[in-house]
């Protein structure tokens, strides 16, 4: 009697044999990542002591992109959500701290060809140096957008 399963017997062993050599790779590959050590809340600032590097290799739930991969890219960031122990943290759950918070009073610069011009208004919201934010000036009580530079002042205009 002829084997009907002949062909798909061969092609299953020779699925089999691609997979238990591709595996072994999968396993060699060194893959460290840090991970936060205590549960970090949104808003906190990430310092040095509150991650742990911790290595991937051979863990089939090894994330595979999208999370950050050294302590110097999260050290000093804050936290835009809750970061759990032991968790790879994702790209787009740290920001960059605030440069303006809101309410404090910020000093606004106008420059075009040479003309300066400083005045003090009223941040509406808070902003990390590049961020565009709106201030309020207290008295015309004029809401005006600006770029908050990294001496914490908000440039407008020009």
């Amino acid at each position: 009697m002829q084997d009907l399963f002949a062909p798909l017997r061969s092609l299953l062993f020779g699925f089999g044999a691609v997979i238990l050599t591709v595996a072994p790779l999968a396993a060699a590959s060194d893959t460290i990542l840090p991970v936060p050590v205590v549960t970090i809340y949104p808003g906190d600032t990430i310092k040095d002591n509150y991650l742990v590097d911790r290595d991937f290799a051979g863990d089939p739930l090894a994330p595979h992109g999208g999370v950050i991969d050294s302590r110097s890219a999260l050290v000093g960031k804050l936290a835009r959500q809750t970061l759990l122990p032991g968790v790879p943290v994702p790209l787009n759950a740290v920001s960059e701290p605030n440069a303006i918070s809101n309410g404090a009073r910020v000093r606004v610069v106008f420059e075009q060809d040479g003309l300066e011009i400083d005045t003090y208004a009223v941040a509406l919201q808070a902003g990390s140096v590049g961020e565009v934010i709106s201030v309020r000036n207290p008295d015309s009580g004029t809401t005006i957008s600006g770029v908050v530079q990294s001496d914490g002042s908000v440039r407008v205009g020009g």
